[in-house]
């Protein structure tokens, strides 16, 4: 693959897959992007859309053609969940970087392949996982490494949202759980992701899950329990069938102190001495009942981190590894519920 964009400074040339909801969304962040990425071709929806969105000149090819465009630096893949291990590798084979949206895969030994080949090659893989770039995520996690909010104790997750039927009908891919419908892992990954990072590395997990609110295969209610590699404990619950559907919310305790966060505002902050973190400027909004009011803050800070990666040939600051350890926890959650035992996320293969 020409490395001409990161040497010449031309724009990087992106191939988009997929043309729905996200999709659109990381094509309107790359026209904030200060003209260092350009859209070459994209899959999906229909060719008024790239029109619509100001990018008439952009190809509207086959998911196949993006992938193998010369003139495609970098694909973003915003399809299915999952195609999303099959995809990954297809990029990677062809030469090109990846930016692909939640999770890296849906199963661990294709998430475990996608590490393989992009370390082979030589090309990065960025999973979006943008909860981790907010400034609030940055402040809270140094404080927690550091050890100024002192030995964490406990972390909870809770996603307590609302999907109707039509929003499965839209899509089939939603309500099927070996594709990456359920709640965990299609709405609550980003939570579980956030804490899972901010805690450290989760070494044990237990979890019951079942389809309450709605009549398909893939789950729509999971509660898990965590054990942390630092002996805190964790708990995450997820659903889509909570109407009306409130903000995730994320509560720390430590030694020291709690905090609480609703999405990402700062609901309490008990930690004596040290001062609350920022509130951002532009919240990612919530996607409690509607997955379309989630922002562009959030996919514009990681872009912003991803283009530069490319520039100056370092890895990026979400790269496949982490992808992978998100995709083994989701994927040890499962195996737990559906053994009923407790599962060690070393077996978790």
């Amino acid at each position: 693959m020409s490395e001409r964009s990161a040497v010449s400074g031309e724009p990087i040339g992106v191939g988009v897959v997929g043309l729905g909801t996200i999709g659109v969304r990381h094509v309107e962040v790359l026209g904030h992007l200060g003209g260092l990425a350009r859209l070459v071709a994209a899959s999906g929806g229909a060719p008024a859309t790239l029109r619509d969105l100001g990018h008439a000149d952009a190809a509207h090819l086959s998911p196949e053609e993006v992938i193998a465009h010369p003139e495609v630096d970098l694909v973003v893949l915003c399809t299915p969940s999952g195609l999303h291990g099959e995809q990954t590798l297809d990029a990677l084979r062809a030469g090109k970087h990846v930016v692909v949206e939640k999770p890296l895969s849906v199963d661990v030994a294709s998430a475990e392949e996608i590490v393989r080949v992009s370390e082979q090659r030589r090309r990065f893989v960025s999973v979006i996982s943008q909860r981790r770039l907010e400034p609030q995520s940055q402040y809270l996690k140094r404080l927690l490494d550091d050890g100024t909010l002192g030995r964490p104790v406990l972390g909870e997750a809770f996603v307590h949202w609302l999907r109707d039927d039509a929003y499965y009908a839209h899509a089939s891919w939603r309500a099927q759980q070996d594709q990456g419908g359920g709640s965990l892992m299609n709405q609550g990954l980003h939570s579980v992701d956030l804490l899972a990072w901010l805690m450290g590395p989760v070494t044990r997990v237990t979890a019951q899950y079942a389809t309450l609110g709605h009549r398909f295969d893939a789950e729509d209610t999971t509660v898990a329990t965590l054990q942390f590699a630092s002996g805190a404990l964790g708990a995450v619950v997820t659903s889509t069938a909570t109407p009306p559907g409130r903000p995730a919310t994320m509560k720390l305790f430590t030694g020291r102190g709690a905090a609480e966060f609703a999405n990402s505002d700062v609901a309490a902050w008990d930690f004596d001495g040290v001062p609350a973190p920022p509130e951002p400027d532009h919240g990612p909004g919530s996607g409690a009942s509607d997955p379309s009011a989630i922002g562009l803050a959030g996919h514009l800070a990681q872009w912003r981190d991803i283009v530069d990666a490319y520039r100056t040939g370092r890895a990026p600051e979400i790269g496949a590894r982490d992808g992978l350890r998100t995709v083994q926890l989701l994927c040890g959650i499962y195996e737990a519920a559906e053994t009923g035992r407790a599962v060690t996320l070393e077996e978790i293969s």
